[in-house]
């Protein structure tokens, strides 16, 4: 194949197209010079002395300034409807955008006769509207090359639309349409609580995941008390009639933020206000009440290995910004790894010089994961540790997660003349480091700013700058640290555990732990 390709080439130096491609060199005066000979022994690698060195500017090519040495930030432009739903945008370069609808709804404002209501809309975003099929709903995103996603916490529920930002108007329309004027057809919720059935039967292996809701469900009185995973029991009582009358209650307006990353502000809010500017403007309720009172949760479910949490309350929450700043540098800090040995998780970077890692992971072969973690909500807030270990070992696995929680608060605690139960500000600093690149790396992606946004304006009314939060981590010390691990364990103790419990201590016995520190 080579050897006739190569016999080919001298007629093709004489053909006429050859001399079409000279008018694509970068010089006239070069392209008059070089002959199509020419132009094939520099195909063919041959030297050339008639093309220009690199360092000559070409003719009529003219070079884009330099980008400068500071790029001011894009600021958040909010605008309120009259009937109190907010519009929040950034403009940005990047040619995808993303447009997501935050409401401040969630498994918190569910009654006992809709307990789950919130699981199963997550399933049953982006279906069958009054407007429009499933199938015609999914072949218009599909057409403009979308990516549609929902999502469902405690407090929030969240529906997001990523695309090209040509397709502004497209993307506003189908994401209002989806959540404005859902169908709720008998068939797709049948299908969809039939979906839900089998993911109980997944999550039943995702023990960390029980374990911590089972942590929400012994630790809270109230609201925060709910399951975000809605149990077999109540999946029965589910069905259309319950879910229009949760999503006529508590999507209103003053309740809703229309957020965006990409787009110009006034674009938006001409495509979006008429859409959105007859929603129900009935004032939401008063925030479902949530009291820590601490407690003791327990399921045996199989044997030989042991799921364990110990949880502490945080008050304040997101009101009190450097405490929850110092919570998340307190969980990067000790080695939050959503359950994972080797790991401090995506969002928090490697973990494998955390306090945790090689405090307790390296040191002990029975102890399988061994993890800090952190739930913070707009006025409470969880940390602790959650591990799995070998089901004789569990007694000494809960001594060795109190005694690494009580060393942060005191520092120097147990043994004060290891390294190990210690920390300085070089660790603090790490941590500190740690936390803003990750912070400033997931605000690259569009959908996590616009997820930034949302929450943001929901919890503060307002979207606070990035330096805002980078100034406060800047601040953090070694005391306040300590301040803050005070508080925690100052608050009463929430204890999980799941699978062999039988050589779990008692609370009172877990409790002591905390109290002769």
């Amino acid at each position: 194949m080579f050897r006739v390709s190569a016999s080919r080439l001298p007629s093709l130096k004489g053909r006429e197209c050859c001399k079409h491609l000279a008018r694509y060199a970068s010089s006239t005066a070069v392209a008059s010079q070089t002959s199509s000979s020419e132009l094939f022994n520099w195909i063919l690698g041959e030297k050339i002395s008639s093309l220009p060195p690199l360092d000559i500017p070409l003719e009529g090519v003219i070079l884009p300034p330099p980008l400068p040495d500071y790029v001011e930030l894009a600021k958040t432009k909010i605008t309120t409807l009259s009937n109190g739903l907010k519009i929040a945008s950034e403009t940005s370069h990047n040619p995808v955008a993303s447009i997501g609808l935050y409401i401040n709804c969630g498994s918190v404002y569910e009654s006992p006769q809709s307990f789950g209501a919130a699981n199963l809309l997550k399933l049953m975003a982006f279906k069958t509207t009054l407007n429009r099929t499933e199938l015609r709903l999914i072949r218009e995103v599909e057409a403009i090359g979308g990516f549609i996603t929902s999502s469902a916490s405690p407090d929030q529920m969240t529906y997001t639309f990523t695309a090209l930002k040509t397709y502004l108007p497209e993307m506003v329309e189908l994401l209002v349409d989806s959540v404005r004027n859902p169908a709720f057809l008998d068939w797709e919720v049948n299908e969809a609580l039939q979906k839900l059935k089998g993911q109980l039967n997944e999550v039943s292996s995702y023990r960390q995941t029980l374990l911590l809701e089972a942590v929400h469900t012994a630790g809270y009185v109230g609201a925060l008390s709910n399951s975000l995973v809605a149990h077999e029991a109540v999946v029965g009582r589910l069905n259309s009639s319950v879910l229009e009358e949760f999503v006529t209650e508590n999507y209103t307006a003053p309740r809703m933020v229309l957020a965006a990353s990409g787009f110009e502000h006034e674009e938006l809010l001409s495509i979006a206000e008429p859409l959105l500017s007859d929603l129900s403007s009935v004032q939401p309720p008063e925030e479902p009440h949530s009291a820590y009172i601490g407690g003791d949760y327990r399921c045996k479910a199989g044997s030989g290995v042991t799921h364990f949490a110990l949880a502490f309350e945080l008050p304040g929450g997101c009101q009190k910004e450097k405490d929850s700043m110092v919570l998340i540098v307190l969980e990067i800090l000790m080695g939050g790894a959503g359950g994972r040995s080797f790991s401090a998780g995506d969002r928090l970077g490697k973990g494998i010089c955390s306090r945790l890692h090689l405090n307790v992971l390296n040191q002990y072969p029975e102890i399988h994961a061994f993890a800090a973690f952190s739930s913070i909500y707009s006025n409470t807030g969880l940390f602790g540790i959650q591990a799995m270990a070998n089901a004789e070992f569990v007694s000494k696995a809960i001594e060795i997660a109190a005694s690494e929680l009580i060393a942060v608060a005191s520092p120097g605690y147990g043994l004060t003349s290891s390294k190990d139960h210690t920390f300085d500000q070089v660790q603090v600093e790490r941590a500190k480091t740690v936390t803003k690149s990750a912070m400033l790396m997931n605000l690259e992606s569009k959908v996590v700013a616009t997820d930034d946004i949302g929450r943001q304006v929901l919890v503060y009314g307002e979207r606070k700058p990035v330096d805002h939060f980078l100034k406060i981590i800047d601040e953090i010390t070694v005391k306040d640290i300590t301040s803050v691990a005070e508080k925690l364990l100052s608050s009463p103790l929430t204890m999980a555990s799941l699978g062999d419990v039988l050589y779990v201590p008692s609370y009172d016995a877990v409790s002591r732990l905390f109290q002769s520190k």
